[in-house]
């Protein structure tokens, strides 16, 4: 592993700072710098753009952002534990890196950051999903962010990336794909992390769009999908049942045979049958 900045391997960071990784955080450290560096190019052209990182843990990914030359990374960390050996890196880097200790579920980061905005993070498992679900719904677009490169289970990506048809298609590929461009960039293997966790890992990278590919209202799609994928083996006429009396007629409309089951359902008819519950 060949160095990519003057700091210490991040294996000698957390032995120095006692930072074993806690599963009730969701964490899981990727330590070979050489592939952090790699996952920071994903995120694209950085060196004129303020990033956004939640849950930087060690500063692996960090540092990967720092040294491919991001402007300025705002990283966001709920373990106090970690907050020193980022102190390092900021040390390191004068004035490009600032540390926030707090909860990024009760953070607004866009008032602390310059457009254009770029998000970039190894996602804690346990709130990953949450997160990509608020930053795909906010009630304007374009959203504060340009792109985002994620670190999710596999298992998660997938549901990302996913079409119609498949086992994975449901909530997360309708939400995601209506308003950005999304593709997995990157696989990683459970033995990239210390600990290994029990899953393989995979890099999606969203561009966002300038506008959603088809017209809705944001809250009643995200409602339609979530009632609809809630009970994914049921008819869509039995799964949407209570969000309008005459919900068959509304479905027929938007080009779908209420007997139809959601994961056969494309974007475009969602969104026209969001637009017929708004």
């Amino acid at each position: 592993m060949s160095a990519i900045d003057t700091l210490p391997p991040l294996r000698d960071v957390i032995t120095a700072h006692g930072l074993s990784a806690r599963k009730s955080l969701g964490q899981n450290f990727l330590l070979d710098l050489n592939l952090t560096a790699k996952i920071a190019r994903m995120a694209g052209k950085i060196e004129t753009a303020d990033v956004l990182e939640i849950g930087p843990g060690p500063g692996g990914l960090t540092r990967g952002l720092l040294a491919e030359g991001a402007r300025r990374v705002l990283a966001v960390e709920k373990d106090a534990r970690c907050i020193p050996a980022l102190e390092e890196i900021a040390q390191a880097y004068p004035g490009r890196l600032e540390i926030i200790n707090g909860d990024a579920l009760e953070i607004d980061p866009a008032a602390q950051l310059t457009q254009p905005i770029k998000v970039a993070a190894n996602l804690p498992y346990n709130v990953g999903t949450e997160l990509l679900v608020r930053w795909l719904t906010p009630d304007t677009w374009p959203p504060f962010w340009q792109s985002l490169t994620l670190m999710f289970q596999r298992e998660v990506a997938e549901r990302i990336v996913a079409q119609p048809g498949s086992k994975a298609y449901g909530r997360l590929a309708v939400l995601a794909q209506w308003r950005a461009s999304a593709q997995i960039v990157l696989h990683l293997p459970p033995g990239a992390f210390t600990p290994p966790p029990k899953v393989s890992s995979a890099v999606v990278h969203l561009e966002a769009l300038a506008a959603p590919r088809f017209p809705a209202e944001p809250k009643v799609l995200e409602r339609v999908v979530a009632r609809a994928f809630n009970q994914r083996r049921k008819m869509l006429r039995a799964a949407l049942k209570g969000m309008a009396p005459d919900i068959e007629d509304r479905l027929v409309a938007s080009g779908i045979k209420p007997t139809d089951r959601a994961e056969t359902v494309g974007l475009e008819q969602f969104c026209a049958l969001a637009r017929t519950l708004a």
